[in-house]
């Protein structure tokens, strides 16, 4: 079986003894083209694995800062259809960097586990993370996802137990998502050191590569959490970037790559 483009990244940062710059974007925020132009410069701005938010318009884990960019990218006509394309038109020109889908069951569910999956394959994408469907009521999406190549990535959080982390391990694939905190989205973190505790508690059962998200809003975080971590993941500073340049009319690709150049110099120092 040849080894997916998630497993080659990993492997190739873990011989390099670097951390995955994990970055969010919203697909259709604030618009389809612009978010392809940010998308085929992210890789070449120093982003090892892309995340792609699937539009939603009741986004429940996420702060105001992306449930905002899902309004926006749904006014401007994004679909999942239209996502799909994205990470298509993306594929065109890079063959080699992973493309994770992010987002919520009630899209993929109308339009049909068979045929999203197969979509999702076809467009290029590695894997997917769904933030509202945990293992226990999964089977159904993941006997269709063993027939594929596709990745099942997984949440935990600073609540989940060792017990827990077993079952969620059994039905993970990729890598797995650390919640580092118990909120949403673009909330702050307070302890960087208690998240440090947990995660390499956790990290003695954890096989496979796994990465911190939620709250890393500051380079200096990214840095921290990069020191240990096999990956770490930004979002809401970048969308919020989008919108600051919605908002001043401002120049939303130059200051976006900017700042994701500025958290991967902080990440792969």
């Amino acid at each position: 079986m040849n080894s997916s483009r998630i497993d080659i990244c990993f492997s190739k940062l873990k011989k390099e003894k670097k951390s995955a710059f994990i970055a969010f974007l919203t697909s259709g925020d604030p618009d389809f083209s612009m978010s392809l132009k940010l998308l085929k410069a992210m890789p070449k701005a120093g982003v090892d694995i892309i995340e792609i938010g699937m539009p939603f318009s009741d986004p429940m884990a996420d702060g105001p800062i992306i449930q905002r960019s899902y309004i926006r990218a749904l006014k401007s006509g994004s679909s999942l259809i239209k996502t799909l394309n994205l990470v298509k038109n993306f594929r065109s020109s890079n063959n080699s960097t992973p493309i994770v889908l992010m987002g919520y069951y009630n899209p993929i569910l109308q339009m049909g586990l068979k045929k999203f999956i197969n979509k999702a394959k076809d467009s290029g994408v590695d894997g997917i993370l769904i933030v509202d469907l945990p293992p226990e009521v999964s089977k159904e999406l993941s006997l269709e996802l063993n027939k594929s190549t596709l990745d099942m990535i997984r949440l935990a959080s600073p609540t989940t137990t060792l017990d827990r982390m077993k079952n969620i391990l059994r039905s993970s694939s990729g890598f797995l998502y650390y919640v580092s905190i118990t909120g949403i989205t673009g909330s702050k973190i307070n302890k960087v050191l208690s998240i440090k505790k947990n995660y390499l508690l956790l990290k003695k059962i954890i096989k496979i590569p796994f990465v911190i998200g939620f709250g890393i809003n500051s380079t200096k975080k990214a840095y921290k959490i990069s020191r240990y971590a096999d990956g770490v993941v930004v979002g809401s500073d970048l969308i919020k970037e989008i919108e600051k340049g919605i908002e001043n009319r401002s120049n939303i690709f130059n200051n976006v790559i900017k700042l994701v150049k500025k958290y991967s110099n902080a990440i792969s120092k």
